[in-house]
């Protein structure tokens, strides 16, 4: 919110960053990140592209003990760092040189060092590693090459109409891949990219005056993100009259949510895209241009160009029928090289695609359930691991999380099972009192989809990603 950089000057920092890496880290290096998004930032995420290298950018907001496990896996020669976090990044980077990249703001440019740099570089080599969680409690670092965004951005950009003349509201932190649209469709197109503070999505005043103050007109956003707005009432304090475009992802949207934000912004155009980390950003889109009805789920829609979007049942055979389920699965450029320095856990999720024996076709295997409608477009149901077995019955948590939804008073839900007791857990933020919504349930599930402990929440509590934490949430299912 203090600071501001064109494009050119962003060229020439970035060089000037990249020519000291190049002293440091080797081609398809890491270098490390540990610092607020910020133009800053940037400088250093371009810097190490420039050197050859690739960024991980690392949450200053995390524990302490996953930054060490991030670092155990990537080992960066170099982290580059601010004055303000120097001293902690000094701390936890014990095996890395650590550099303040503010210091390096009046170095030169060694021209024939990256022309020879860039002269060696390949479409495939790493450009960014993403780290998620990893259900061994080793993060998984998501290893993406220059190809899968050089193919992805143009047809994004061009898809939602972004141009010079946008303004994109980034939310998003770096080192999720929600923030390579903004930063790399604002690098394609020229359009501004206005940094969000994280903070401000704490203070629903400041984030709507910075919004309209800016004239933004694009917001890429986390489904948690616009759900705040809607909770807090911002749209009603400050409408941000210029926004065009709206487009969400990382969850599933609840459709009361959505139509507050249609209700005060009626002529935007609202998106839901979908997608993992490993396949770039995004596989498929819908464009919402027709009313939804009360108990319908938002299409995630059609592939992408240049993506291949595909069901597979349990037995590895397709599903194309509308209203059979099976796993989301996605293959094409778009494919992430796979977990970094994890072998076992990219073979185990980066496989041949069962229904090609002729030739290679990495397929990734989301974990996703999936059905197509009778128009072909897709809808997203629920994780394979959010399938259970109760009471002898299949039962997807997803679908008790979007009736518990649809009741007013409730908005936020997120159903948890615990296997031992078989006992399903419905935790819900909301006005409304259990009796009212345990009556209101009863109307309408079967008694075996019936949850057997509610538990009404102050708030959701939210991963760094933005997404409601289950982790956390099992923690108050033993209490």
């Amino acid at each position: 919110e203090n600071s501001e950089i064109s494009f050119q000057d962003l060229m020439q920092q970035a060089q000037v960053v990249g020519s000291f890496l190049c002293e440091h880290i080797k081609g398809n290096e890491p270098v490390a990140l540990y610092l607020e998004k910020s133009v800053t930032a940037l400088t250093g995420m371009l810097g190490a592209l420039y050197a050859r290298g690739f960024y991980s950018v690392l949450d200053v907001k995390q524990p302490n003990a996953r930054t060490e496990k991030i670092l155990d896996v990537l080992q960066p020669p170099v982290v580059l760092t601010d004055r303000k976090y120097l001293q902690k990044a000094q701390s936890l980077c014990t095996n890395a040189t650590v550099v303040c990249i503010e210091s390096l703001k009046e170095g030169t440019i060694d021209k024939a060092t990256l022309h020879s740099r860039r002269e060696s570089a390949l479409d495939i080599d790493p450009m960014y590693v993403n780290f998620t969680s990893g259900s061994t409690g080793v993060p998984k670092g998501v290893t993406v090459c220059h190809r899968s965004v050089i193919d992805f951005i143009p047809c994004f950009d061009e898809i939602f109409g972004i141009d010079s003349s946008d303004v994109i509201g980034n939310q998003a932190p770096f080192d999720f891949d929600v923030s390579v649209k903004d930063i790399y469709s604002g690098l394609y197109s020229g359009a501004r990219v206005q940094i969000i503070p994280r903070s401000y999505f704490s203070f629903p005043v400041k984030l709507m005056d910075y919004l309209a103050d800016n004239q933004v007109t694009t917001l890429i956003w986390a489904v948690s993100a616009m759900c705040f707005v809607s909770v807090m009432n911002g749209l009603e304090y400050r409408l941000p009259e210029h926004i065009q475009k709206v487009m969400f992802s990382g969850e599933v949207m609840p459709l009361k949510h959505l139509d507050h934000w249609r209700q005060f912004l009626p002529n935007a155009m609202y998106v839901n895209l979908y997608g993992p980390t490993e396949i770039t950003c995004n596989c498929t889109y819908y464009v919402i241009d027709q009313p939804i009805g009360e108990n319908e789920v938002i299409p995630i829609g059609k592939p992408f160009p240049n993506e291949k979007v595909f069901l597979l049942d349990e037995n590895g055979n397709p599903v194309t029928e509308p209203h059979k389920k099976g796993e989301i699965c996605v293959s094409g450029t778009a494919l992430a090289l796979g977990y970094y320095k994890d072998p076992e856990r990219t073979a185990q999720a980066f496989v041949q695609n069962p229904l090609n024996q002729a030739y290679l076709e990495t397929i990734y295997r989301t974990g996703d359930i999936g059905e197509y409608l009778d128009d072909g477009n897709l809808i997203y149901c629920s994780r394979k691991d959010f399938q259970i077995k109760h009471m002898g019955h299949r039962i997807e948590l997803g679908e008790i999380e979007a009736v518990a939804m649809n009741i007013d008073g409730v908005t936020r839900t997120c159903c948890l099972y615990e296997a031992e007791k078989q006992r399903i857990h419905l935790f819900y933020t909301g006005g409304v009192e259990k009796k009212v919504l345990s009556k209101q349930l009863k109307a309408v599930l079967p008694p075996f989809m019936f949850p057997n402990v509610m538990h009404q929440m102050d708030e959701m509590p939210l991963n760094k990603n933005g997404k409601i934490d289950r982790n956390r949430l099992k923690q108050f299912m033993e209490c």
